[in-house]
């Protein structure tokens, strides 16, 4: 697979020439790829900013992420018509839902004109494509009207605590629980539901903040919000993961059953959470173990960073370089030549990080492609 090293900081980035090696003949188009271990591509999640307004430590600390950091210029950044025609290109490879991301997606200029022009794809079913965003809720209270309006059609709000002084120790820029909410709330006063709220658990850090949180949001907003707890991980390198640091599902699960009778309920084909109802009917939580039962088996989600790298993982070390066929003149030739190239990467993708890391918890491991900059 055709592809450049992704260093801690990305920048300057080699394109790779795809003429190269990209068969552009019609034989060569391939509608329905399929990677090493039969899976489809089936999601692309968008990264549209590597900037964020948090400096969560999990993700973008400051003391890698301060003041001086050097963050992708905008020359580097997709413009909107290359956002359009790269997704075009995965959803005619199979692709049903675009998810978009950051850094913080709602920081990106005009991000409604982007939104409204994606909701137009139709997958090669010929069924709309599903729409998503996440986003860590400081910017919905102006922005969620315009983005319902525009086609976006579910949202995904990151919210780690509901204890304020946890939060901002999290989140290292003194942004309140109030604020975040105050987001969920204009979400679902413009029509998004149910708005899916996402809480990292981190050992030693808001583990006590399970019961709390759930409690809170069934309680006042019932089934219109669904928390999912998702174990921390070891994206990238600048948080410094260690293993005892992960609160495991099973752990969270048994903190929850504590308090609220709970049963479980089917999971779709590629879900990547377990799904529970509170069985008074208030609503439900999701339970992400990426660490402790990884799923990459049924995994089928391929990320395109802001500046046009495609990568086959989230713990991925490499990525393959669309950017250069993105900005060559549009035309059926060159979309052919860019499917085929996201085809071939496909293709040759044998990712199953996370199954290897189970099987090798203490192994020390190489740096890979940062969470704000890959988009989660």
């Amino acid at each position: 697979m055709g592809g450049v090293i992704i260093p801690l900081r990305p920048v300057g980035l080699l394109a790779v020439d795809a003429s190269a090696f990209v068969d552009a003949s019609a034989a060569a188009l391939d509608t329905r790829p399929r990677d090493q271990l039969g899976r489809p591509l089936r999601e692309l999640r968008l990264s549209v900013t590597d900037r964020c307004n948090f400096r969560c430590t999990y993700c973008m600390p400051k003391s890698v992420y301060g003041r001086d950091h050097a963050f992708l210029p905008r020359s580097a950044v997709l413009d909107f018509d290359e956002l359009v025609r790269a997704a075009t290109a995965f959803v005619a490879l199979g692709v049903h839902k675009i998810r978009l991301t950051g850094g913080e997606p709602l920081l990106r200029k005009d991000i409604e004109t982007l939104v409204q022009r994606l909701a137009r794809l139709r997958t090669v079913e010929g069924d709309a494509v599903e729409l998503a965003m996440t986003t860590n809720g400081t910017l919905l209270r102006q922005k969620a009207a315009g983005l319902r309006a525009a086609g976006l059609q579910r949202l995904t709000v990151s919210l780690d605590a509901l204890d304020d002084q946890i939060f901002g120790r999290m989140n290292d820029v003194e942004v309140t629980v109030a604020q975040v909410l105050d987001g969920v709330d204009a979400a679902l006063a413009a029509g998004f539901g149910p708005v899916k709220v996402n809480m990292v658990v981190q050992r030693g850090v808001n583990e006590g903040e399970i019961v709390p949180l759930a409690r809170y949001l069934r309680e006042q907003y019932g089934p219109a919000v669904t928390l999912r707890f998702i174990e921390y991980m070891d994206v990238g390198g600048s948080e410094r993961w260690r293993l005892d640091q992960v609160v495991p599902s099973d752990e969270v699960l048994a903190r929850l059953q504590a308090h609220f009778p709970l049963a479980p309920l089917p999971e779709p084909p590629g879900s990547t959470a377990q799904r529970w109802r509170y069985l008074d009917g208030q609503g439900e939580i999701g339970l992400v173990s990426s660490v402790t039962r990884a799923f990459c088996g049924s995994c089928t989600r391929a990320r395109l960073s802001a500046d046009g790298q495609f990568f086959t993982c989230l713990f991925a070390c490499h990525g393959t370089d669309v950017r250069a066929l993105l900005r060559e003149p549009a035309g059926a030739q060159g979309d052919d030549r860019l499917r085929a190239l996201i085809a071939r990467a496909w293709r040759g993708r044998d990712d199953r990080y996370s199954e290897r890391r189970a099987d090798h918890p203490t192994r020390s491991l190489p740096d890979r492609v940062e969470m704000h900059y890959i988009g989660g």
